[in-house]
């Protein structure tokens, strides 16, 4: 049989090199899975926004990315908290005042004041209104503890109530630090 019409057959060394090439790829992919799986875990959890409470800076159903990882709260901060019997899932709302601070709130005016300060509240919704009338004001809030708000503020079941009031600061799962979903609205919080 002439050279040119000779069978070419894989010579081993290309076989191993293959297998070799694959399972490269199978261990990278796999070591970025587990890598992911632990940030995911320890540092930076997904949080879906549920209700009305945070519009108009966040809606139902956005996407959220949350730094979890050796977080302290600051007034201003979105966080994402858990609370109590009441409550059965996780809520999303805005650090008001943190412990030490002292709180008021002038319900006829709507007004939030910490520490004799006027905050500057350009992105709520509504008026701020009494949801009860066993937490008091003007209160200083007790170190470990924050008291939190929703941003709509006529349609948040918040601090202001007796069902939720006072958050310690353990129960703060982190940091709402970017929304990825949707896509139209991708950004840091």
């Amino acid at each position: 049989m002439p050279a040119r019409y000779k069978k070419h057959t894989a010579a081993p060394e290309e076989t191993v090199s293959i297998l070799q090439f694959v399972f490269e790829i199978a261990g990278t992919v796999l070591a970025g899975f587990v890598v992911l799986l632990l940030v995911m875990t320890f540092f930076v959890r997904q949080v879906t926004v549920d209700g009305s409470s945070m519009a108009d800076t966040l809606h139902d159903d956005e996407r959220l990315l949350v730094s979890c990882c050796d977080y302290h709260p600051v007034c201003g901060d979105i966080v994402i908290v858990t609370h109590g019997s009441d409550l059965d899932e996780a809520i999303v709302k805005r650090v008001i005042a943190v412990g030490g601070q002292t709180l008021d709130i002038d319900f006829s005016t709507g007004e939030v004041i910490v520490d004799g300060v006027l905050l500057k509240e350009n992105y709520i919704r509504g008026t701020t209104r009494a949801l009860s009338t066993g937490i008091q004001f003007p209160m200083t809030i007790p170190q470990g503890y924050v008291f939190v708000m929703g941003d709509n503020r006529e349609h948040s079941l918040d601090s202001r109530s007796e069902k939720v009031g006072l958050i310690p600061e353990e129960n703060i799962i982190g940091k709402a630090i970017f929304r990825w979903y949707p896509i139209d609205k991708i950004g840091s919080l």
